[in-house]
């Protein structure tokens, strides 16, 4: 079976209201989710791409976060009005949404703690 040509990741992630991150539930995510899978839909890329509802993707502050593979880009901010740009510009086209991009030194990620020996690459 063919693998997805790009799959991207919608969350819908809930928080208690008095939290200070907010959440993508909140901010709109299942609206951005469903605008996503009904495009793509629309477009006839249901089993080209795949759209898929996420929980936390520990970016809540920043608005609903969709992230596409296989390039690991993160958007932040995202709204349905969006949706289409990012189909047209970065699913269909292969280019990068800049305005909505959440840069890496933002992300809230962090690389693993692993000894030196680890991180150096085969030389065979």
């Amino acid at each position: 079976m063919p693998k997805f040509q790009r799959h991207l990741f919608t969350c819908i992630h809930s928080r208690a209201e008095d939290d200070s991150r907010g959440c993508c539930a909140a901010k709109g995510g299942a609206l951005v989710a469903e605008a996503f899978k009904q495009k793509l839909y629309e477009r006839g890329l249901k089993r080209v791409m795949r759209a898929n509802k996420s929980g936390c993707l520990d970016q809540c502050a920043r608005g609903v976060t969709v992230v596409v593979y296989p390039e690991a880009t993160w958007y932040g901010a995202v709204t349905v009005d969006d949706v289409e740009e990012i189909i047209d510009r970065h699913l269909i086209g292969g280019e990068v949404v800049e305005r909505l991009v959440i840069p890496d030194d933002k992300l809230t990620g962090k690389a693993p703690n692993r000894p030196e020996a680890d991180r150096q690459e085969c030389s065979e």
